[in-house]
């Protein structure tokens, strides 16, 4: 079992290399020594058709693990019909982009609560992922294309570490999305140590089983965080905030893991997804 390590989005050396498309980042990032890549729709959908073909069939010339990041404005929690309406078409728009793009994975952000109970917000999001789930049905679509919803880092914002968790076992073919920085940063610096990674692994296996543990999706960075949770992004370098790689490669390790492990470190993310991978190794050697 091996775990894939890749960047979020195009790091600014791959810019200052004098690229300029995302159809060349697969070759890029082989050539870096990393196998995945996360193409970011966060503001929206902006590729075209041909475009977004080239970057698959580059994808698969180099091996490269493929996923896309939805539109941060998907808000499944709201109680307003239309945008829950919008939201459903954001979420198939991104689903059409992943055929054409063959990604297998999409990361959704859950949404927020707004100005109505938690509780209500939640159920709207269960209702809304159950409407998702028959659009994938209806489309050809369920266990091709994995919808992947995100642990969030913000205390106004759907997504709890519990909350994904109820919300993946509507179905098996649902993996979370474990974004560590998140957790770290809505737990105001909750992963300090080995034992506290351990405890989020083992509440994943124990509410999803050991196949979703093992093939997780990860999104990892150091980030700051106020009293109401995540602030802002940073680089493996800025060491005055968490949290730690190395106390989770270990675990990864000692379970035989193949996670997805996407960098979303500010600027530098193939760069520091390169650094995780070389970690995660350091502890495969150890073992060997």
């Amino acid at each position: 079992m091996t775990a894939k390590f890749g960047p979020s989005g195009n790091s600014k050396s791959f810019y200052d290399e004098g690229y300029k498309s995302s159809v060349d980042m697969p070759k890029w990032l082989k050539e870096k020594g990393l196998d995945a890549y996360e193409y970011s729709c966060g503001r929206g959908i902006n590729i075209g058709d041909e475009t977004a073909k080239k970057i698959g069939e580059a994808a698969k010339k180099y091996n490269i693990d493929l996923s896309i990041h939805s539109p941060y404005y998907i808000n499944f929690g709201s109680e307003k019909q239309e945008m829950q309406q919008k939201s459903q078409k954001y979420l198939i728009d991104t689903l059409n982009l992943a055929v054409k793009m063959q990604a297998d994975r999409i990361v959704v952000h859950p949404g927020s609560c707004g100005k109505i109970p938690r509780t209500v917000a939640f159920n709207n999001l269960i209702d809304a992922f159950k409407e998702a789930l028959n659009n994938l049905k209806n489309m050809g679509l369920y266990g091709k294309i994995t919808i992947c919803p995100e642990t969030m880092g913000k205390s106004n914002q759907l997504g709890t570490l519990d909350e994904i968790l109820e919300l993946c076992k509507l179905d098996e073919t649902i993996i979370p999305t474990i974004d560590f920085g998140h957790i770290h940063a809505l737990g105001r610096g909750a992963l300090n140590s080995r034992e506290d990674f351990k405890v989020i692994l083992d509440r994943i296996e124990n509410a999803l089983g050991n196949y979703r543990l093992k093939n997780l999706h990860c999104h990892f960075s150091r980030i700051e965080f106020t009293e109401a949770g995540e602030k802002k992004h940073w680089t493996f370098s800025d060491t005055d905030y968490g949290p730690e790689f190395f106390h989770l490669a270990e675990l990864l390790v000692e379970r035989d893991m193949s996670p997805r492990i996407i960098c979303e470190s500010r600027e530098n993310m193939a760069e520091d997804a390169l650094e995780m991978k070389k970690i995660y190794q350091e502890y495969i050697s150890k073992t060997n």
